[in-house]
């Protein structure tokens, strides 16, 4: 792999030529594709534009974290700066290298919603961002070329995989009701958590997230039905009250959990409150105090 890696670095030393000038934007365009922007981007979606569109994306992206998540661990890569101290890490993840998890989920994240919604604009953004987040990961000296290839691999996998299996899951969950749909969800949490070879903060995050909501989306279809639609003003309302929920329960747990052990088991919990939050708690408010309709049985 040296002399893969040693091409890559001299992009990468490339690019940096232009640092501190172009610090700023690339810091920017790589905070899209994070947890952070995404834990903002997922729930507008879901409570403010399109319900169905929102869990499917929110699905993917997390499957496609504990997949990355995975696959670093299995490929065991280096980070540039690990290999050449002229590399400057204008980052330090501590995580291994491949594949790149930014460049996969803007493809998964931004490719579904593209997909998805079916805005021309979109399309163009989506596009866009697929080539600049990557780039990102470059100029900030983090990944070399090779990890941002894995991760179009995968995530155009990934999206090529949830746009033909999710809607063929979605109507067996239906047909096997809803305390089949909770033991289904329970189980692949489980199952989760045990392929996963050396567990990390990534994973644990993902999985707790994914089986919160599975159990979470369950209740909500048989007991709120929440719709998505509404004036902007109760959308807005809506955003602002969710985040600020969600904030709490993220940081607000973090310090209750502060110190307890086994760290990732609180990591799980925390999570597993933040999932249910997103998928039950908020939409069951959100039609309690009228700032969304309940779609009709």
């Amino acid at each position: 792999m040296q002399p893969v890696w040693n091409w890559g670095i001299m992009i990468i030393l490339w690019l940096q030529h232009f640092s501190p000038a172009l610090d700023l934007p690339f810091k920017g365009l790589s905070f899209l594709g994070t947890e952070d922007f995404l834990m903002l981007l997922l729930p507008l979606v879901l409570w403010c534009i399109d319900r169905r569109t929102g869990l499917r994306l929110s699905i993917l992206f997390l499957f496609s974290t504990y997949v990355g998540a995975l696959a670093k661990v299995v490929f065991n890569q280096p980070r540039p700066f690990e290999i050449d101290n002229q590399v400057k890490a204008l980052e330090r993840p501590t995580d291994r290298g491949f594949p790149s998890l930014h460049t996969q989920n803007a493809v998964v994240v931004w490719g579904y919603l593209a997909y998805a919604l079916k805005r021309r604009w979109l399309w163009w953004l989506a596009a866009a961002l697929m080539v600049l987040i990557p780039l990102s990961r470059l100029y900030l000296g983090v990944h070399f070329p090779t990890d941002l290839l894995g991760g179009y691999i995968f995530g155009g996998l990934l999206l090529w995989l949830a746009v033909g299996l999710m809607p063929l899951a979605e109507n067996w969950l239906v047909k096997i009701g809803l305390v089949w749909q909770i033991v289904a969800a329970a189980l692949a949490t489980i199952v989760l958590v045990l392929i996963f070879p050396q567990h990390n903060t990534d994973s644990i995050t993902a999985v707790s997230l994914l089986g919160s909501a599975g159990v979470g989306i369950a209740l909500e279809r048989r007991y709120v039905r929440f719709e998505a639609g509404g004036a902007l003003a109760k959308k807005a309302l809506r955003f602002a009250l969710g985040v600020v929920v969600v904030l709490i329960l993220r940081f607000g747990l973090s310090a209750a959990f502060n110190g307890l052990q086994p760290e990732l088991t609180f990591r799980f919990i925390r999570y597993s409150f933040i999932g249910l939050w997103f998928v039950l708690g908020a939409p069951w408010v959100f039609v309690k105090l009228k700032l969304a309709e309940s779609l009709k049985h």
